[in-house]
């Protein structure tokens, strides 16, 4: 197809509309789904972030809904350049890790199976997909059954080490030919409102590898700041400080 080069803008115009007559590079990409959001990272080929809101009503399991029919698929809405592929995880010893929890969306076929999207995975150590992260997605549905509202916001971090020269750097494994970053950490911020409208915050960091599942959930949290910092995402920063009854537990 032949691109059509735009008019030359207006002098009218504003001056911003003047510089970007030719459109933006990047834009953050922010897909909103039947029951969930995320922002999509087209360099790494994951989410930014993804985020659900979850109430004991909405996990109720219909049960016309079947997990085994759902399928990994490409999000077609990502430019191909940016599309994660499944050849991408093939053969490379990590996980389609579900960052919107899979089973977090039950209600219809249609919201389960947009959970097994590619843009709502990310390369995951496979013991931890299957045991202390699983866990974690447990315990945040089953705060529904003592909260009205459940709020979650899930997402990767590439965090630095210090390496035997001393010096710190940022390093992480990219699989397949689409170079689909393997995240150092994963993060999960939970905020829980209560029937007289105060919240409760978790806010977990868990290392991308084996964990012992006999470590306690309430071991991985850590203040939401360090989150903030290391992810440069703002957290439910709309929520006033003194709204927050508790924080991790205190």
């Amino acid at each position: 197809s032949t691109s059509i080069v735009p008019t030359e803008p207006a002098a009218t115009s504003s001056r911003p509309s003047q510089i970007m007559r030719f459109g933006f590079p990047g834009t953050d990409s922010v897909r909103f789904l039947d029951d969930y959001v995320l922002s999509y990272d087209r360099r790494n080929r994951t989410a930014h972030w993804v985020f659900e809101h979850l109430t004991k009503e909405s996990l109720q399991k219909n049960d016309k809904v079947d997990r085994s029919k759902c399928t990994f698929v490409e999000d077609t809405e990502v430019h191909p350049y940016f599309q994660a592929r499944n050849s991408d995880y093939k053969g490379s010893g990590f996980d389609r890790g579900h960052l919107a929890a899979a089973g977090n969306h039950r209600k219809c076929q249609r919201d389960v199976d947009q959970t097994f999207l590619l843009s709502n995975m990310a390369p995951q150590a496979s013991l931890l997909n299957q045991y202390s992260w699983n866990r974690l997605e447990k315990h945040v549905r089953h705060m529904t059954n003592k909260y009205k509202n459940v709020y979650v916001c899930t997402g990767p971090l590439y965090l630095p080490r210090v390496e035997s020269d001393g010096k710190k750097y940022v390093k992480y494994q990219v699989i397949g030919a689409n170079h689909v970053a393997v995240p150092t950490h994963f993060f999960k911020v939970v905020v829980a409102e209560t029937e007289n409208a105060e919240f409760d915050l978790e806010a977990y960091v868990m290392p991308n590898a084996v964990i012992d599942d006999a470590t306690p959930l309430k071991s991985f949290l850590v203040p939401v700041e360090t989150i903030e910092r290391a992810s440069g995402l703002l957290l439910f920063d709309k929520i006033a400080k003194d709204r927050l009854r508790r924080i991790n537990g205190r």
